[in-house]
């Protein structure tokens, strides 16, 4: 059967047909409607006036000192052995290398090598941070930092 608007229909046992309360005994809705008996929620209006009756048990709960959250994004990082796994010997790696490798995501404006890996290929690194073991590694290695290319 083709289908067209008027033959959708929702999927079964995704909707169900509203309540109707108040319509009867016999509807198992009836007399109190659902509210239960007396008190301020079973009047009309009655919810609307309980909107901050629990503020202060919701601020009482709130942590009394938040902590701090850095706008300054963090770098994205690279281990040493994904660059080992993925770059043969001799290769100049820049940020735009890494992310065709799909080694640091496109958002990330910076990107940081880290690691503790012994290194046993030259690598040339353009644009790219270290940490302080990756750095001696990679130089140890016979490779290279080199800042961004004009």
């Amino acid at each position: 059967m083709v289908q067209t608007l008027h033959t959708l229909k929702p999927a079964k046992g995704s909707s169900r047909s509203r309540r109707r309360v108040g319509r009867g005994n016999a509807s198992g809705m009836g007399t109190y409607s659902t509210r239960g008996s007396k008190g301020q929620r079973a009047r009309s209006g009655g919810r609307s006036g309980l909107k901050l009756k629990g503020m202060k048990r919701i601020i009482e709960a709130l942590p009394k000192l938040g902590g701090f959250i850095s706008l300054r994004k963090k770098p994205g990082e690279v281990q040493l052995s994904s660059l080992l796994k993925h770059f043969v010997d001799g290769t100049t790696i820049t940020k735009k290398d890494l992310r065709v490798k799909g080694l640091v995501d496109i958002k990330d404006r910076h990107v940081k090598v880290i690691g503790t890996e012994t290194v046993n290929k030259k690598f040339t690194l353009i644009g790219l941070t270290a940490s302080a073991q990756a750095r001696a590694a990679i130089e140890k290695a016979g490779g290279s930092f080199l800042a961004k290319k004009a």
